[in-house]
Formats: C-alpha cells, sequence, structure tokens
C-alpha cells in the first residue's frame, strides 16, 4: 500500500488531533497579539504617546490584517498552501523582535504591521484547517473550538504582559519569540496533515451556494454590519478597557490587567458556547441574540460602580463573543466553495472594523474623554436587530 494513500477511519483518528493543534496554534498567535495590546500603558508611558498615537498603533496592526486576509484566502481557495502557516508566524516572530528593540514610534508601526501581516496568512487558512478536521460534520463546534483557542490567547497575553514585561521593561517582550517558534513547530505538523489530505480541501470548493448573486451581497452586507456593532464595540473594551478603569476608577495598571483578563475570560466562554449552540439550533438564532442580547449590558456600562461594570462588562462580552463563530460557520455555507475567501473576508474586516474602531475611538478619547467613548459605543450592539433579515440556511436547505 502507498504511504500516500490514507483510508477514512485514520483521517477521523488524526481529525481530533489536528484540530487540538490548530487551536492550540490560535491560543499562541492571539496570545501574542492581546500581549501587544496588553503592552499599550507601558507604551505610552515610554515613547509619550498619546490617545491617538495608541488608536494608531492599532489601526496599523488591525488593518495589515485585515486588507491581506481575503486575498489570502480566495488564492488558497484555488492554490492550497499548506506550509503557509509556519511562514505567517516568521512575520510575526520577525514583529515581536522588532517591538523589544524599537526606538521610536515609526520602528513601533513598522513591527505592528509585520504582526498585522502575519496574522492575515494565519487566520484565513487555520479556519480552512478547522473546518476541514470538523468531526461529524459539525463545523460550528470545529469553528468554536478554533476561536475559543484564540480566545484563551487574548485572555493570557495581558497576565503574562503583567507578569513579565511590566517589571522587566520593553526588551523582555523578545522572550516570547519562543512562544513564536513553538508555534511554527506545531503548524508545520499542521501543514503536514494538511498536505496529505487535498481531496478534503477540494471537497469543500465544489459545492454551489442556493442563493443568488443579489440575495448572496445581501446576506454578507448583514453579516458585515453585524460583525461592524461586535468589533467596533470591543474594540472600545480590548483597546481602552484598561485607561477606562483607571482613569473612571483610580486602578492602577496592574489590577486594570487583571479586570482585563476577566473581560477577555468571558470571551473564551461565550466563543465555546457559541459555534455547538448553533449546530443545534441554527446559526440565526445565535447570531439574533449574541448580538442584540448584549444591549442591555452595554447601555448599563457608563453608569455602574467599578463592581457593577466588571459584571456588566463579563455579560456583554460572553454573549457578544458566541456571535463570532456562527457568522464564520453561516458564511461557510452560504459559499461553500469559498471557504478560504470568505474565512478572510470575515476575519479581515473584523480586524478593519477593530482597527478603525481604535484610532477613532483614540480620538474621540483625546477630544472628549474616555467616558464618552464609553457612553456613544453602548449602543453598537442594538445594531443586531438586523439579523431579522437573515434566512434560515437550514430551512433553504430543507427545501
Amino acid at each position: 500500500m502507498s504511504t500516500a494513500t490514507v483510508t477514512p477511519s485514520l483521517v477521523d483518528t488524526q481529525r481530533p488531533r489536528i484540530l487540538g493543534a490548530i487551536s492550540f496554534c490560535h491560543c499562541l498567535n492571539d496570545m501574542i497579539q492581546s500581549m501587544i495590546l496588553a503592552v499599550y500603558p507601558l507604551l505610552k508611558g515610554n515613547y509619550g504617546l498619546s490617545f491617538g498615537q495608541i488608536g494608531l498603533l492599532t489601526l496599523t496592526y488591525q488593518c495589515t490584517a485585515s486588507l491581506l486576509q481575503p486575498m489570502v484566502g480566495l488564492y488558497t481557495d484555488r492554490r492550497p498552501l499548506p506550509y503557509s502557516l509556519v511562514a505567517g508566524m516568521g512575520f510575526t516572530l520577525v514583529g515581536l523582535l522588532l517591538l523589544s528593540q524599537a526606538g521610536s514610534f515609526a520602528v513601533l508601526l513598522c513591527a505592528a504591521s509585520l504582526v498585522g501581516m502575519g496574522s492575515s496568512i494565519f487566520h484565513p487558512e487555520a479556519s480552512r484547517v478547522a473546518r476541514m478536521a470538523a468531526v461529524g460534520g459539525k463545523a460550528g463546534f470545529a469553528q468554536s473550538l478554533f476561536q475559543v483557542g484564540g480566545n484563551a490567547g487574548s485572555a493570557l497575553g495581558p497576565l503574562l504582559a503583567a507578569a513579565v514585561i511590566y517589571p522587566h521593561g520593553q526588551s523582555s517582550v523578545a522572550l516570547f519569540s519562543a512562544v513564536a517558534l513553538l508555534a511554527m513547530g506545531v503548524m508545520a505538523y499542521v501543514g503536514h496533515w494538511y498536505a496529505r489530505h487535498p481531496r478534503q480541501h477540494k471537497a469543500s470548493q465544489v459545492q454551489a451556494s442556493r442563493f443568488s448573486q443579489r440575495q448572496i451581497v445581501l446576506i454578507m452586507a448583514v453579516l458585515l454590519l453585524l460583525v461592524f456593532s461586535k468589533y467596533f464595540y470591543m474594540a472600545s473594551l480590548t483597546s481602552y478597557y484598561t485607561f477606562y478603569l483607571m482613569e473612571h476608577f483610580g486602578l492602577g495598571i496592574q489590577t486594570a490587567q487583571l479586570y482585563l483578563f476577566v473581560f477577555l475570560f468571558a470571551v473564551a466562554l461565550g466563543t465555546i458556547l457559541g459555534g455547538p449552540l448553533g449546530d443545534r439550533i441554527g446559526r440565526k438564532r445565535v447570531i439574533w441574540f449574541s448580538i442584540l442580547g448584549a444591549a442591555p449590558f452595554s447601555l448599563l456600562v457608563p453608569y455602574a460602580n467599578l463592581a457593577g461594570t466588571v459584571a456588566l462588562t463579563f455579560l456583554a462580552g460572553m454573549i457578544l463573543a458566541s456571535a463570532f463563530s456562527a457568522i464564520v460557520v453561516y458564511a461557510q455555507e452560504l459559499l461553500p466553495g469559498r471557504v478560504g475567501m470568505v474565512s478572510g473576508l470575515i476575519f479581515g474586516f473584523a480586524f478593519g472594523v477593530g482597527g478603525m474602531g481604535a484610532g477613532l475611538l483614540g480620538q474621540l478619547a483625546d477630544h472628549y474623554g474616555i467616558e464618552t467613548v464609553y457612553r456613544l459605543c453602548a449602543w453598537l450592539p442594538v445594531l443586531g436587530v438586523c439579523a431579522v433579515l437573515l434566512p434560515d440556511l437550514r430551512r433553504s436547505a430543507a427545501h
């Protein structure tokens, strides 16, 4: 028997390991990214940055990632690149080393753009691998497990920043190059599996959508609007939550970082729930509840005390986070022949919105104060009402 032949039973036994591996890689990738966000107060002090410059730093990173992701996904829909994940993490590694030795704001921007380029390669391809590795057709669960790896990494980043980088200074960022090297090793293993299973990649490309071009455009526009509402609001929390807590409640940096960890843990918890719920009750219902359901809590945040703020942001973050896996899988099922392009578009748009949100909110914070930012952003989840325009794909499939 040829070693290139892979039996179905062997494929099935390997899939859970591959899904676990790609989720672990997502954890490491997003841990590095959130760690960079978490050291903003340190960079602000070291370089005398304004809130506007902090926003520009985030804008550079996230826009670099967002602009390339759909193109990477579209290209790999046609020509699979199993080891592109390793190359993407290589960009992140160089960005980390540059950040640790940056001597000016311009170098910080360059480092952020390199990390963004790494992310632009990682997300569409890793999302495809997660779908390929789904067991028993449970694409929602697979996407949630993939996403929760990223959310867990996002929660760990601020803790590691508080424990390692703040006590030892900016140069200690270079220590995390070991994390990037570990991720490259695991990604090489995943890439080897991907290279040996081209038929699974091709199988995901042969199906056609059941909707007309006009319907697809309308549905994707609604999905992107929902992603906008989610990520613009999340940008106010991930980029400025520590500053809000420090200014509004007089907390120290490390205490504020711990509360950021609590919020990011809630995001990870919500992500776990979103995909499996979508597999069971339908993506549309999950999307509807996840965006609109966060509104009552987000609207109360600007008027709450410290304990209330932590509790309300925990609930809002958990509910909002359950939407993303459902949105990604919904879009992949809408256009089953364009998994990479769709994943790149959704992830890329999310990154771009997050970047624009961080930049605009930074300018607002400089001119009107951080509390005004939170009062305005509290209304964004109300846009979740637009989910009523989405068709139920399960019913459409039945017809």
